[in-house]
């Protein structure tokens, strides 16, 4: 009964148009005023100790590295450099576009950075060479969800903290699931762009290559130092994030010289803005999950599931219905934080790798954030193209589709989430 009150008084605040933070806030409010009598004290003890994790602090600084790069020109030589590689195949933009969504990802670890950074660039191009607009804001705004699934990335972390699952372990989970959807998306566009005769560019040749290597250097060795301090055991997640800042800063200001240090406040001003927004949602996701706790809701849940006969199959196929529905009405941080904590247990009763879950639950934020009403990837490719949202959904279709039949893979084979770190001796 308390949980039916609980989400019901939750979803009536979300569809007054509040954000989901305060509604969040305001149902625990409510509910431990009237409905129990935990003392509130615990409420005030419980919004401090809830960001009191040493995880939660890579989340401002992986924000703060990719608004420096997105300002300070790493995306366009990442272009270049894709475009050289794979620009000269069917709808060579387009794959072009897909690799340096993959690659961005790798050092900026959010989507709709991605989406801006290389959408602002591309789309212009790929409509000025002849590609129809729906094709390119499909491929962006579907790639650009790669953002969160190649590390690092902003809602592993999240999953982290909800948890208590290893970052380290989930960032190199993400690797092989990371690498196979960028392909999956990467066929998709040479194969509509082969049957639909769209342009190729004119082959690079090995200098000019070369050329755009040398010139992304700096933007492709931060890969190398986020993935490899975290791997070799040189610094942890939050530790590499802070370091991927700071290098950030240096290459963008000093190195390539596309931001000035009088642009710098600015950039700062932006990530503290975002910082405080996700960290506000965090706040009241960590109060909501220990009023959860408190009225049993996960244990009530995962005993229920389990009592049903429910096997591990049939939990997953659920879990995937649950989370595709929340997709359309909640952005992603909110759904790890709030159905992690309850779907989680109930996944580790099953014999569920934690691992495991949390790649699947990734992968789910990233068709949500390209489907209406609520993809945030729509709302940004919305901003750079200048089309309805309406439009952008027939747009995102076949990519999306893509998508759905990776979900099913990821989720049914778990050694593509698993292996890697297992190689590594992670695990």
């Amino acid at each position: 009964m308390s949980t039916l009150i609980i989400f019901g008084l939750l979803i009536t605040l979300m569809l007054t148009g509040m954000p989901i933070s305060i509604s969040l806030g305001l149902t625990v409010l409510t509910f431990l005023f009237t409905m129990t009598d935990v003392p509130i004290e615990s409420v005030a003890l419980k919004l401090f100790t809830g960001i009191e994790k040493f995880e939660i602090m890579a989340i401002p600084f992986f924000i703060l590295a990719g608004n420096f790069l997105t300002h300070g020109g790493v995306a366009k030589r990442m272009i270049n450099f894709a475009t050289s590689m794979v620009g000269h195949w069917h709808g060579g933009l387009g794959l072009a576009g897909v690799l340096a969504c993959a690659l961005f990802a790798a050092v900026s670890g959010s989507s709709p950075a991605c989406v801006v950074a290389i959408g602002s660039i591309l789309l212009p191009a790929m409509v000025k060479q002849g590609f129809p607009p729906r094709f390119g804001a499909g491929v962006i705004t579907t790639s650009g969800a790669l953002g969160i699934l190649i590390p690092p990335s902003i809602a592993m972390v999240m999953y982290s903290v909800a948890t208590n699952t290893s970052v380290g372990q989930l960032f190199m989970a993400g690797v092989i699931p990371g690498l196979m959807l960028a392909g999956l998306l990467g066929f998709t566009t040479w194969y509509r762009a082969r049957k639909f005769g769209y342009p190729r560019l004119p082959k690079a040749s090995f200098a000019q290559r070369m050329q755009a290597l040398r010139e992304s250097f700096w933007g492709l060795s931060l890969i190398v130092l986020v993935i490899g301090g975290i791997y070799s055991g040189i610094f942890t997640p939050t530790e590499a994030a802070a370091m991927s800042a700071v290098y950030a800063f240096i290459v963008a200001v000093f190195i390539y010289k596309d931001l000035t240090l009088k642009q710098v406040p600015k950039v700062l001003l932006d990530s503290a803005s975002m910082s405080s927004m996700l960290l506000y949602i965090i706040t009241n996701a960590v109060l909501f999950s220990f009023l959860m706790t408190s009225e049993g809701v996960p244990q009530a849940m995962a005993s229920w599931l389990i009592d049903a006969g429910l096997g591990p199959i049939a939990f997953l196929l659920a879990v995937n219905v649950i989370l595709l529905l929340a997709g359309n009405v909640m952005e992603p941080s909110s759904i790890v934080l709030i159905f992690a904590p309850i779907l989680f247990p109930v996944a580790v009763a099953l014999g569920i790798d934690p691992v495991h879950f949390g790649i699947l639950i990734v992968v789910n934020m990233e068709v949500g954030m390209c489907h209406p009403p609520v993809g945030l990837n729509l709302y940004v490719a919305s901003g750079i193209t200048k089309m309805g949202i309406t439009e952008l959904t027939i747009a995102v279709w076949p990519w999306l589709l893509t998508m759905l039949v990776f979900l099913g893979l990821v989720t049914y084979v778990p050694a593509i989430s698993l292996w890697l770190p297992k190689t590594l001796g992670m695990m």
